[in-house]
């Protein structure tokens, strides 16, 4: 993990990776726990029967903001700035789901700092966020995260 004490010190690193994460396994459990926080309860995720029979993937998959909503969890694995108190999700640029996570399947994350930049407010940080599929060349999601960090 990286660990950098300040804000100005992790800025100095943009355009660089951050690191890939460990894989994590997406299980059916995870999949149904997240339809019952969203209300999203499409069968594609959560009939894993029917999912067999009827979807061209053979199984059920992870709702793609569910692959998302890993990203704070993953990125925890990377970098730590000793003086930073607090964060807030700030939003994103841009977000695509480029491939479907089925269940059963193990996710990482690759990430590469784009830019620090001070605000009025703390200090906005964005973030290019890969979520690689184990044994898959084409990627479940790439997403350019900003979050808001204060010192």
């Amino acid at each position: 993990m990286l660990t950098v004490k300040n804000l100005t010190e992790l800025a100095t690193l943009a355009g660089q990776s951050l690191g890939t994460t460990d894989y994590i396994p997406i299980t059916q459990e995870m999949v149904d726990r997240f339809a019952e926080a969203t209300g999203d309860y499409q069968w594609i995720h959560t009939d894993p029967k029917r999912a067999a029979n009827e979807s061209p993937y053979k199984t059920t998959i992870a709702h793609g903001f569910l692959t998302l909503s890993l990203a704070p969890q993953l990125m925890a694995q990377l970098y730590r700035v000793e003086s930073v108190r607090m964060g807030i999700n700030y939003g994103a640029n841009k977000i695509r789901f480029t491939n479907a996570v089925p269940v059963g399947s193990k996710l990482r994350m690759n990430t590469r700092l784009i830019s620090v930049e001070p605000q009025a407010i703390g200090y906005r940080v964005s973030m290019e966020c890969i979520f690689e599929i184990e044994n898959q060349p084409k990627p479940a999601c790439i997403a350019e995260l900003i979050t808001l960090l204060f010192e």
